[in-house]
């Protein structure tokens, strides 16, 4: 089984998370696409505006509808903060027969020399990349795939400045998130 490995805090998770998945199993590139919900990124400054737990609610409700995705939360019993190396490791010991690899944006490619053991990872697995604005710029690199994707310009800093300003966040995640999120007390 080819599975994609989307990692990132979905903080919170919008559309054009789900849209680059959409996008990636409509083109047979994975079998199940598994949103794996990091609790303490090495790259993020905390307090973080939702804790883990509301993260995770709201990615599983993103992906109900989609029988091909799930939200993972394997990194949620592991050391912390949350290191990619680390986490490929205990999946492949779980699923020896799967094969993972991972989907990013190219701004997370350009930057992967900062990621622990990251040569480990690129030897072992192969690495999706979809467009982000104003980085699009094709590198020949072992194991790394372009995939010809829509340029989405929306981000999860953009949803919640969108929410610290009291602005409507409906066209940027899905309905049940809207409803969710609701009066939930912000961390930040």
């Amino acid at each position: 089984m080819q599975i994609g490995l989307y990692f990132g805090t979905f903080n919170p998770i919008h559309k054009g998370h789900l849209a680059i998945a959409e996008q990636m199993h409509q083109q047979g590139l994975f079998d199940e696409i598994w949103f794996v919900v990091s609790p303490n990124s090495p790259f993020k400054a905390y307090p973080q505006w939702f804790d883990e737990n509301k993260r995770l609610e709201f990615v599983k409700l993103a992906v109900k509808k989609l029988p091909y995705c799930l939200a993972s939360d394997i990194e949620f019993a592991m050391e912390r903060p949350s290191y990619t190396c680390l986490t490929l490791r205990k999946l492949r010991e779980s699923y020896p027969h799967y094969t993972f690899s991972i989907i990013m944006g190219e701004d997370n490619l350009d930057s992967m020399e900062k990621w622990k053991n990251y040569e480990e990872i690129m030897q072992n697995h192969s690495i999706y990349v979809y467009p982000r604005a104003g980085v699009w710029q094709k590198k020949e690199i072992k194991n790394v795939f372009y995939v010809d994707l829509p340029l989405l310009n929306i981000s999860s800093s953009q949803v919640r400045e969108r929410l610290k300003n009291g602005e409507s966040i409906a066209e940027f995640v899905p309905k049940e998130i809207v409803e969710n999120i609701g009066s939930y007390v912000l961390t930040c």
